[in-house]
């Protein structure tokens, strides 16, 4: 008798999943990516922070409440399947699964790069694929596994942006000696606070929303601990002071001590900040930390798309393939596939990176501003379901239902409509529409093949009987 197992093993301690959720925030694109938004936004950058992190900060309370009744780690997709139908959870499945095969990609490119400066000789490619390769291992062996290496990384990532805002604010208070404050030069001397308009504030919403995607990963992972409730309750709590802390916190320290127009400073911000303290070493220390970080974005990655991959096998939008469970409780395949697709994507940067590769990434740009909108849709059709079948269930409530949902769904809309309007974002844009349009033809062409082939099994079941009856 098969006795495989065919669930997935709630192996995730509490600590896993609120550490999961304090670092899941902090991604390479804060340590690397905040110079060019504030080279465009200058001090007000901190304002595209506020508002994308605002955002960011709803849509998270809409995803709690949903979880906290059913998690799950098909999450939002099983969300959307039950408020707004199959082709919404087949969609928003692949689409995120997509999103996230790609980013491993990307990361585990930025992790090469990253270890060439200190072994230049080694080869990019080859270092690529041993990261994604070793961090499958991880993913592979138990679930436990992949949460103490993201406690761990999590970790690193939080001291470091802890100790960075403690010694940020000593520049600033001039509580170093020997160290010169700037005081409010940086902030108001430089073409005052707002130099290129509130134009830039709101192109810095759209680029800032995609740092802030990870969010959603505690809620997937809440379906593999046996305190589901407690963890939710944690990750949705906590998510406003972790972005408030560690992203307005470091922007604020980095907007205060560097020149906005700096580019030579704001290329590396915080290593910068770090030798206006005269620290030895200091490019090594923040590649070390950019490593975690990457790392840690590799190591979700994984685990992330395995997840949704084994979900949308379970609701019949993947093959049964990825439903095979290993002995400790992980999906065997469904990480195997993901790696698989990563490898392919990796290959690309290195024989077509101006065209497949970069096709791939410009497509999945947009895909973040689709999630958080079908998670915001999902909560107004399920919070009046709940009400009625379940209120006992309701322990995390959106504030202001439904108004708050309803102004946070057509934020999310504009933001997405303007990136046709934004030069540098046009193509992601485009590119995920195309992709989203082809998804959603793929789930009608396949549900009507289905129904086409259920009829016709069915004919050939009435011909039988009537043959034997013959």
């Amino acid at each position: 008798m098969n006795h495989q197992p065919t669930e997935l093993k709630k192996d995730l301690k509490i600590r896993h999943i609120t550490m999961i959720s304090l670092g899941g925030i902090i991604g390479a694109g804060l340590f690397v990516g905040s110079g060019s938004l504030i080279n465009v936004a200058g001090p007000a950058s901190i304002f595209s922070y506020v508002f994308a992190g605002l955002l960011v900060v709803l849509v998270m309370r809409m995803l709690g409440e949903m979880s906290i009744v059913n998690p799950t780690s098909g999450s939002f997709a099983t969300y959307a399947r039950e408020a707004l139908g199959p082709w919404a959870g087949y969609t928003i499945g692949w689409l995120y699964w997509f999103f996230w095969v790609i980013v491993i990609a990307v990361e585990a490119i930025g992790g090469a790069n990253i270890i060439q400066y200190w072994f230049p000789s080694l080869p990019s490619w080859s270092v690529s694929l041993a990261l994604t390769f070793l961090l499958t291992l991880t993913n592979l062996y138990s679930v436990k596994s992949y949460g103490e290496f993201e406690y761990w990384f999590s970790l690193i990532k939080v001291v470091s942006i802890v100790l960075f805002l403690i010694l940020g604010g000593a520049i600033i208070f001039g509580l170093i000696p020997g160290v010169h404050s700037p005081g409010t030069t940086n902030l108001l001397h430089r073409g005052g606070f707002m130099p290129n308009g509130v134009s830039s504030i709101f192109l810095g919403i759209a680029v800032v929303m995609f740092s802030f995607m990870g969010s959603e990963i505690v809620a997937i992972a809440a379906g593999e601990t046996a305190h589901p409730e407690k963890a939710i309750t944690v990750a949705t709590n906590s998510v406003i002071y972790r972005i408030i802390i560690f992203y307005l916190g470091s922007i604020l320290v980095l907007v205060t001590i560097l020149p906005w127009d700096s580019h030579t400073l704001l290329k590396n911000p915080f290593v910068s900040v770090l030798n206006v303290l005269n620290i030895p070493a200091a490019a090594q220390i923040m590649n070390f930390i950019v490593l975690t970080a990457v790392l840690s974005c590799l190591n979700s990655g994984l685990y992330t798309s395995s997840r949704m991959l084994f979900s949308m096998a379970q609701s019949g939008d993947a093959p049964r393939l990825f439903l095979k469970v290993s002995k400790k409780g992980v999906p065997l395949y469904a990480i195997l596939g993901c790696t698989v697709i990563s490898y392919i994507s990796v290959g690309f940067n290195y024989l077509s990176p101006d065209k497949i590769f970069l096709f791939l990434v410009n497509a999945s740009g947009g895909v973040a501003l689709l999630v958080y909108l079908v998670i915001a849709f999902s909560q107004l059709r399920l919070r009046r379901k709940y009400e009625k079948e379940k209120p006992e269930a309701l322990k995390i409530k959106m504030w202001l239902f439904p108004y708050l949902t309803y102004a946070t769904i057509l934020v999310i809309i504009t933001l997405f409509i303007m990136m046709a309007f934004i030069d540098s974002m046009r193509s992601q844009f485009f590119l995920t529409l195309l992709i989203a349009v082809f998804v959603v033809g793929s789930f009608f062409v396949i549900r009507n093949k289905r129904s086409t082939n259920l009829l016709q099994e069915k004919k050939k079941e009435i011909n039988l009987q009537y043959n034997e009856r013959a």
